[in-house]
């Protein structure tokens, strides 16, 4: 088995690098840094040492080989609260198989184009998941929890969540 915080082999614990990422998760502020490559390519790498490219499409000067920074923002909150969504069912002994959030977002007219509304729905799989269990999970999520979404909210964005569950996500 791989640990996920060093890449190498898991012995029987994680290694040291994992439990200090959960630790540094709330304290102080964060860092990263974006370095231009060329065109509208940027590379991005976060404090914890994660690599992402950025790009925009050929009409803006991009070569279209990654990821917009809108986009970023978008799977950025969908992962926050998917985060705190899963670990709640794992707490509530929730047995889920698959959890995926679809997100749909509209943004402003004019320039600067900021996100209006974003829609966040969780498309829940599992071994007799209970309803309530799951409506709980996202609606702690979005009220307490997810750190992206209350501060899309604090931003003026019109924020709702969804859920259901399903067979084989």
């Amino acid at each position: 088995m791989t640990c996920f915080a060093c890449l190498g082999e898991l012995e029987s614990e994680p290694c040291g690098k994992l439990s200090a990422i959960f630790q540094n998760r709330y304290e102080g502020g964060m860092k990263a840094t974006v370095k231009w490559v060329d065109g509208a390519m940027f590379l991005g790498e976060s404090g914890s040492g994660h690599s992402v490219v950025m790009d925009g499409p050929e009409d803006h000067g991009g070569r279209n080989m990654g990821v917009r920074p809108m986009e970023m923002l978008l799977v950025g909150m969908g992962g926050c609260a998917s985060f705190d969504v899963m670990s709640m069912l794992k707490k509530s002994r929730q047995e889920v198989i698959d959890c995926r959030c679809e997100l749909e977002a509209e943004r402003a007219d004019a320039v600067p184009a900021v996100f209006t509304k974003i829609h966040l729905h969780f498309l829940v799989s599992g071994k007799n998941l209970k309803e309530a269990h799951v409506k709980r999970a996202v609606e702690l999520s979005a009220e307490k929890y997810c750190s992206a979404s209350i501060m899309m909210e604090a931003a003026g964005v019109e924020v709702s969540h969804s859920h259901e569950i399903v067979d084989g996500v």
